[in-house]
C-alpha cells in the first residue's frame, strides 16, 4: 500500500515538475498571443490565466502531447475566441448591422428604418433560412459550426445561406422601390 502511494507522489512531483518546465516558461507568450485577439490587458490576463488553469486541470494527459507549446498556443487562441463570440452575441442587433458612429436625426431615422425593414424581411423567410442567416451575419458563427447545430451538410447551410441572402436583398430593393 505504501508503494503505490509513493509512486502516485513520485508521479504527481514528476508531472507538476514538467508543468514548471513546459508550460509556465509560456506565460508571456501566451499573454503576448491573448493581448493581440483581446485588445485589452485584463482581458488578456484573465484568458491566460483560464489557459494555466485548462492546463493544469490536463496536465496528467499532457505526456500524450507531442508539441505543449503549439498546445497552449492553440489552447489560449481558442479561450479568446470564445471570449469575443460571447461578447459579439451580446451586442444588439442595431448596432452590428450598422457601423454608423456619427449621424445626423435625419440619416439616424434612416437607418432605423432600414435595419427595422430588414429585420421583418428575416422574420418572413422560412425557418431554417432565418436560423442560418442570424447566426452567420449578426452572430458570426462559422460555417462548420452552424452545420453542427442545424444538423445540415455544409453545403446545405451554404445554398441557404446564399438563398437568405438573395431574398433579404431583393425584397429590401422592392420594398425601397429600387431597380435590380
Amino acid at each position: 500500500m505504501l508503494y503505490f502511494f509513493l509512486c502516485n507522489v513520485i508521479k504527481m512531483n514528476m508531472q507538476l515538475e514538467r508543468f514548471k518546465t513546459d508550460i509556465i516558461p509560456l506565460r508571456k507568450t501566451l499573454f503576448a498571443i491573448a493581448l493581440k485577439w483581446m485588445q485589452q490587458e485584463e482581458d488578456a490576463e484573465d484568458a491566460t490565466q483560464e489557459t494555466l488553469l485548462r492546463l493544469w486541470n490536463i496536465r496528467e494527459q499532457l505526456d500524450a502531447v507531442a508539441n505543449p507549446k503549439a498546445f497552449a498556443v492553440q489552447t489560449v487562441k481558442n479561450i479568446c475566441i470564445d471570449y469575443l463570440r460571447a461578447q459579439k452575441e451580446k451586442a444588439p442587433v442595431d448596432e452590428i448591422l450598422t457601423g454608423v458612429d456619427h449621424e445626423t436625426p435625419y440619416s439616424g431615422i434612416e437607418r432605423k428604418d432600414a435595419v427595422a425593414l430588414v429585420k421583418r424581411i428575416i422574420e418572413r423567410l422560412p425557418v431554417l433560412q432565418q436560423t442560418i442567416i442570424r447566426m452567420r451575419d449578426i452572430e458570426g458563427y462559422e460555417l462548420q459550426e452552424i452545420a453542427e447545430i442545424t444538423g445540415t451538410q455544409i453545403s446545405a447551410v451554404t445554398t441557404n445561406l446564399s438563398r437568405a441572402r438573395k431574398k433579404v436583398r431583393d425584397q429590401y430593393m422592392k420594398m425601397m422601390n429600387y431597380r435590380l
